[in-house]
């Protein structure tokens, strides 16, 4: 017994000795930092900007070994978010993490939503116009309009200054045309990882159908003097989250925008 009772000793001492050493932050305590980063950040936050944010605190030295501390923390988020108590989820969009309602609140999300203020309408030909360089990007201003059977040349105009789509060098053909691309901003606001989530092009149109009825601005003459408003909230209004703050500054559209009309 006495033999024992000297072994419990022995671990005890062995105990307070271990617990001199510098705490760390295991992956519990780095949980609540990262979901609180993730709820205050306007736009998806990256594991890399999460890691900077948190290494101070964490007591890891090793930058390999934190970063795996913050993946595992966050998959362990990702699961508990995806229980039943919580409306929320944490998602991978545009290559980071933020929080969005699940599709079972979205009805209600949205109609919370339109409530607050009137809807931002979307005319149709710029829906039409980025679906097309959705789906078949990097494509080209008379490749579009054949698509669309209209001129597309101005509401291509429209796009690149809201920033839903960029330049992608020149197509290697007679007069060298512009191609064309969505960007990181056209993922955001559709709540996309990558183009490689894009539904297909019916699921797409039915998605625009039922999130714009109503909200559609009619085209007013030519497409190409359509200028529209782009939605504060992605077209998939389900994955409702955080405002992303519009850029003020308006890009420099290409010269070449207008030469392609008869391209």
């Amino acid at each position: 017994m006495a033999s024992g009772q000297w072994l419990v000793r022995r671990r005890t001492r062995i105990l307070l000795v271990t617990d001199h050493r510098p705490l760390t932050t295991s992956p519990m305590s780095l949980k609540p930092q990262l979901e609180a980063i993730i709820y205050a950040a306007e736009t998806p936050i990256t594991v890399d900007q999460m890691v900077q944010l948190v290494k101070d605190s964490a007591g890891i030295s090793d930058g390999t070994e934190l970063r795996s501390e913050v993946l595992r923390a966050l998959t362990e988020l990702k699961v508990e978010y995806s229980t039943d108590v919580h409306g929320i989820e944490i998602r991978e969009v545009a290559g980071g993490y933020r929080m969005s309602t699940k599709p079972e609140q979205h009805d209600l999300v949205r109609s919370f939503a339109k409530s607050l203020k009137p809807p931002i309408r979307l005319s149709l030909p710029a829906l039409e116009t980025l679906a097309v360089i959705a789906y078949k990007q990097p494509v080209t201003v008379p490749e579009i309009s054949e698509i669309r059977g209209v001129d597309s040349s101005g509401v291509i105009a429209t796009l690149l200054e809201r920033k839903l789509i960029t330049t992608s060098g020149r197509k290697e053909v007679v007069g060298r045309p512009i191609l064309y691309k969505t960007t990181k901003e056209f993922l955001l606001r559709f709540g996309l990882k990558d183009v490689n989530e894009l539904p297909s092009m019916e699921e797409f149109e039915k998605l625009v159908a039922e999130s714009f009825q109503g909200d559609l601005l009619p085209a007013e003459g030519n497409a190409s003097s359509t200028y529209e408003s782009v939605p504060q909230q992605p077209a998939d209004e389900g994955n409702t989250q955080q405002n992303v703050t519009e850029g003020t500054e308006t890009p420099e559209v290409p010269n070449q925008v207008e030469a392609e009309k008869s391209a």
